[in-house]
């Protein structure tokens, strides 16, 4: 059933029906399962046995062989990830030289292509004044001094000046190569650094799993040594078990047979306990009642059944005796109270009788009330009013 809870028809309507946790419930149901199939496999003979228990060594076994099989593949899965990230990684590093190389010739080709001398703003100041400068002016165009690009005299030591700057930038030009080289080598060098380290981590690696696969063939040698020793153990247990079972078996045969439950004694089931306390009866070598004893408990029992009628003769009498004593208490209290209600009567008769008396008086005095102030006073009754000064 839905429970549904509302404040208001026009807004809202909130349900209480949302789900209960069960992690708990089913943690608890699962711990009970364990617990019973634990009691089952305890308190079950069949399976319960002195010593070792070949089924939860063998499962033990399955286990561990199942664990070292998810561990080998873990493991194979692992070194089959490395490879692909190291194959992945030097691939990305020739993808990048290969970039930057074609960026490099790219940027080279713009400069040589785009950005030449000849093309720059400056270029004729930097021509020879000797006949290199010829600069075509239109005919009747006059130029102003804003025309001028180079005066006689400025800039003397110009050649020496870029024959220097050549020199320098040939220099740089030099060292920026020569410093291009050398990263090139150390970056070759550094790079079989990293090959032949991963060459040597690799045999090592190699050569640790097989250690670790010698090592785990010497355990399972081992393991399997001492299953075969425990089998072997186990198996005599069992054997000396069964050999305490016969021996145990065949006393318990000869007791029972020369036991007093077999002869069948009389005297068996009465055994003295001492200390003055009457002797106990053995329960399980009780072969019934002798002759005596029937005739004691016949006797007994008739005695407990006179007993017994004597007491519900008595409870008779004293119940007819106690019914007539209830008789006579009833029969008196009907006669008081026949006294008690004549009593009434009388009493009522009486009462009846004064109130009539009283009527009559009551009337006579009404009358002579009615007749005296019915009259007209004369003047003397008026003359007994204020005849004193007090």
């Amino acid at each position: 059933m839905v429970l549904l809870l509302h404040r208001d028809s026009s807004v809202n309507m909130y349900r209480v029906d949302l789900p209960v946790d069960q992690s708990m419930e089913r943690a608890i149901d699962k711990r009970r399962s364990a617990e019973a199939e634990r009691k089952a496999w305890i308190y079950n003979t069949r399976l319960r046995v002195m010593g070792l228990d070949v089924d939860a060594l063998n499962k033990q076994v399955q286990e561990k062989k199942l664990q070292q099989h998810t561990e080998k593949q873990r493991d194979k899965a692992w070194d089959m990830l490395r490879n692909q990230q190291d194959r992945f990684l030097l691939q990305r590093d020739i993808d990048e030289k290969e970039k930057r190389k074609a960026t490099f010739k790219d940027l080279t080709q713009y400069w040589a292509s785009q950005q030449q001398v000849e093309d720059s703003s400056d270029a004729d100041l930097n021509l020879d004044l000797k006949g290199a400068f010829k600069t075509t002016v239109p005919e009747g165009y006059k130029l102003g001094p804003a025309s001028m690009q180079i005066f006689h005299g400025e800039d003397v030591g110009c050649e020496q000046t870029r024959r220097e700057q050549m020199k320098k930038t040939q220099k740089d030009l030099q060292a920026q190569m020569d410093d291009k080289e050398r990263r090139h080598r150390e970056d070759k060098h550094q790079e079989m650094l990293v090959n032949r380290a991963m060459v040597h981590q690799d045999l090592r690696k190699g050569q640790m799993d097989a250690h670790e696969e010698e090592l785990k063939k010497a355990s399972r040698v081992a393991l399997n040594n001492y299953n075969q020793t425990l089998a072997a153990e186990q198996e005599e247990n069992h054997k000396e078990q069964r050999w305490t079972e016969e021996r145990e078996n065949s006393a318990e045969i000869w007791h029972t047979m020369t036991s007093d439950m077999m002869t069948e004694r009389v005297e068996a089931p009465e055994g003295a306990v001492g200390g003055g306390r009457p002797p106990q009866i053995l329960s399980d070598r009780w072969k019934g009642m002798s002759s005596e004893q029937l005739s004691a408990l016949h006797r007994e029992r008739e005695q407990q059944r006179l007993d017994r009628q004597r007491q519900i003769d008595a409870e008779k009498i004293k119940k007819a005796a106690w019914d007539l004593q209830l008789l006579k208490l009833s029969r008196e209290a009907d006669e008081e109270e026949k006294r008690a209600a004549e009593l009434r009567r009388q009493q009522r008769v009486e009462m009846d009788q004064f109130n009539r008396q009283l009527a009559r008086e009551q009337q006579m005095h009404q009358e002579y009330l009615k007749k005296l102030y019915t009259n007209k006073p004369t003047e003397d009754y008026f003359h007994h009013f204020n005849s004193s000064s007090r």
